[in-house]
Formats: structure tokens, C-alpha cells, sequence
């Protein structure tokens, strides 16, 4: 673990003093490891916590808003990827929708020592301005990007705006959540149903309905 904590305190001040590229990591206070039980692991060895956050790049969808990440550091670090998902929810198609899990080839098979957490904060706000829907981590949101990009768009600058503090409010999303919600529905269904059925609101009620 000391590799890996050394490693970390390095990379660590290499983010805070590069603040300019609208990424920021954080370690949380009196917090410096924990079990990796959030991100599904198993063991039971003590891992750092780290938090950070991206700001989605211009021209996306998700411009000006600031998505966050849970970031864990295994202790074979740097020789092993760090296990990172969405904790801001988003509707891209390598994150998914449900539980922020991403598909990035860095944090799996194309992981090399010499990456940092800096590498890893920077690909993801490079995936959200260029995703792979051929690759997808939400089948879902792929499948809507690949035939209706304009729908995507819309759909995606909704939830930035509902759950990262994005600008750009869509009138006509809230009209449909809001709907869907005096029905009693809870809103995050409401959103997630719309959002899946394309913001055809009789087909969102119908899947709410079956469950």
C-alpha cells in the first residue's frame, strides 16, 4: 500500500495544481481508505477513497456541468487500474443510467503503469465529448444516440441539468417528468421511463405500470 499511497499523493498534487482542464480530485478528510464494498468488490483489504469531478466539455451536451466520480485505489496500484464510476447520474452510453459503472478500455484491459488518475479524469471528459456507442456500458442510451441523435441530445442536457447543475434546462422534458409525477410516480422513475421510451409519455406510463 505504500507504493500505491505514494503514487497517490503525487498524482494527487498534480491534479489540485492543474485545475485549468476542468477536472478535480479530492481525498476525503479522516478518510483515507476504506472497503471497496461500493464499487461491488469483495476483498477486504483497505483501499483509497478518492473523489472527482469533471466539467463536461463545450459543444456536448453536457457543457458547463460538473459530473462527480468515486475513484478507489486498489493497493497493487499503479500496476492495477483504480475503480471509478459515475456518482452524478448521466445518460451517455458508456456510463450506465442506473449505477454510474463506465466502460473504458483504461480502466480495464488498456490500463499501463505509467497512467495516473489525472490520464483517467481526462479520458472520461473525453468520453463524454466523443462516445462509443458500439461499446456501450447502457445499451439504452446507445441505441437512442445511434438513431436519434437530436433525441439524445435533448434527453442528455436534461439530466445534466436536473442532476450536474447543467445551464440548459429542457421546458419540455420537465413538462413530462412533472406529468408522470402528479400520477404519483416518483421523479426519478418518471425521468428514467421517459428518457428510456423516447419522452413518449403513454409509453413511459405503461412501462412504470408493468413494474
Amino acid at each position: 500500500m505504500n507504493i500505491a499511497m505514494n503514487r497517490i499523493m503525487k498524482e494527487f498534487k498534480e491534479v489540485v495544481t492543474n485545475e485549468s482542464n476542468g477536472i478535480d480530485l479530492k481525498m476525503p478528510e479522516g478518510e483515507l481508505t476504506r472497503n471497496a464494498t461500493n464499487l461491488g468488490s469483495q476483498s477486504n483489504k483497505k483501499e483509497i477513497f478518492l473523489t472527482g469531478s469533471i466539467q463536461g466539455p463545450p459543444d456536448t451536451p453536457y457543457a458547463d456541468a460538473r459530473f462527480h466520480v468515486d475513484i478507489i485505489v486498489v493497493d497493487t496500484y499503479p500496476f492495477n487500474p483504480p475503480k471509478v464510476r459515475f456518482t452524478t447520474k448521466i445518460w451517455h452510453p458508456n456510463v450506465s443510467s442506473v449505477t454510474g459503472a463506465i466502460c473504458l478500455d483504461i480502466l480495464k484491459d488498456q490500463w499501463a503503469a505509467a497512467m495516473t488518475i489525472r490520464t483517467v479524469l481526462l479520458s472520461l471528459q473525453a468520453l463524454l465529448a466523443t462516445p462509443e456507442p458500439d461499446d456501450p456500458q447502457d445499451a439504452v442510451v446507445a441505441n437512442q444516440y445511434k438513431k436519434d441523435r437530436k433525441l439524445f441530445e435533448k434527453t442528455a442536457r436534461h439530466w445534466a441539468n436536473v442532476y450536474a447543475n447543467g445551464p440548459n434546462p429542457e421546458s419540455e422534458c420537465d413538462a413530462a417528468v412533472a406529468s408522470l409525477v402528479e400520477m404519483g410516480f416518483s421523479e426519478e422513475k418518471a425521468r428514467s421511463a421517459l428518457s428510456a421510451m423516447h419522452w413518449n409519455t403513454s409509453d413511459a406510463l405503461e412501462s412504470l405500470c408493468k413494474g
